[in-house]
């Protein structure tokens, strides 16, 4: 037993290196990663999109060079998600090394926030409205959606909306992750990704998407059986989430707050009188939203219609 109780610093660098690791969608879908002030409830974000360009007819005599105005567009994200996990530690447990500490409380309390942030960003398919994988929706659609080979539409519709063929993703639940990786397509998927949860969620590239199995596809605005799922191939401009980190509180002295690569985190923690016990509080306050749709296509089984 380590003989230095735990400080909010050190539960605060742990806490946003074990959130960064562990999310999966977090890691695939448009970040914001300015540091403009925002930290309450409502507030509203807005971030920049890419300036768009016409390429012109040169005429070395005349006009010669036309001269665009390089515009930024932008759009608004409201931070209304403020999440909490608050649980109670003896003096005891606050007194645990960093690696004790993080493998008995802080790592369960960060998986219940990193899934949450799962569950807002895939509640952004409701806003998609193109599908494939299911011919009452797609007449073109050779291939079901339990058919890695699905992606191959997804392709196509992605392409005819003129969506950039980089940084393509396809997210599907457990019941299409066994359909594919039942075909020989995805037995040598080579393991790629940056942090540990998309590394071990990630089925390999295919068909023009980086593939990823999320738990936490399963039905569309209660419109599929319990059983089946919708998955879906995106660019990574298709959706947003934007994270700020919350103020220190006022009267708080030990409380401390992180940012790093867009996710922010406040970690406070005090000390209940009334069951005499220290009370650690994790909250996070983010935003998300669907930039454009038409980047996005649904993967649904053929009962989804």
């Amino acid at each position: 037993m380590a003989n230095t109780i735990l400080t909010p610093d050190e539960i605060a660098d742990a806490a946003i290196a074990t959130l960064y690791e562990n999310a999966v969608m977090a890691g695939l879908v448009s970040r914001d990663y300015d540091d403009d002030f925002a930290n309450r409830v409502g507030d509203t974000i807005t971030i920049r999109e890419p300036a768009t360009f016409v390429a012109n007819d040169f005429d070395r005599s005349s006009p010669g060079i036309t001269i665009q105005d390089a515009t930024e567009g932008s759009q608004t994200v409201t931070l209304d998600k403020f999440k909490d996990v608050s649980f109670a530690v003896t003096a005891e447990e606050l007194t645990l090394e960093i690696r004790d500490f993080a493998e008995q409380l802080l790592t369960p309390a960060m998986e219940a926030l990193w899934q949450q942030i799962d569950v807002d960003l895939l509640a952004l398919r409701g806003d998609v409205v193109n599908a494939v994988g299911n011919s009452t929706d797609d007449s073109n659609s050779k291939y079901s959606w339990d058919d890695g080979r699905v992606l191959i539409d997804a392709g196509r519709v992605l392409n005819k909306a003129k969506v950039p063929v980089s940084n393509r993703r396809a997210v599907v639940g457990p019941i299409a992750t066994a359909g594919w990786l039942g075909t020989n397509l995805f037995h040598e998927a080579d393991k790629r990704g940056d942090t540990v949860g998309l590394t071990e969620a990630e089925l390999g590239r295919k068909f023009g998407h980086d593939n990823y199995m999320d738990q936490h596809v399963d039905d569309l605005n209660g419109t599929v059986a319990a059983d089946e799922e919708v998955g879906v191939a995106f660019h990574r401009d298709a959706f947003t989430l934007v994270t700020r980190q919350l103020s220190l509180p006022r009267g708080a002295q030990n409380a401390a707050v992180r940012n790093y690569k867009g996710f922010g985190l406040r970690v406070v923690y005090d000390y209940d009188t009334d069951k005499k016990q220290d009370v650690v509080s994790i909250d996070c306050l983010y935003g998300t939203k669907t930039l454009d749709p038409d980047r996005a296509v649904l993967i649904k089984p053929a009962d989804a219609a």
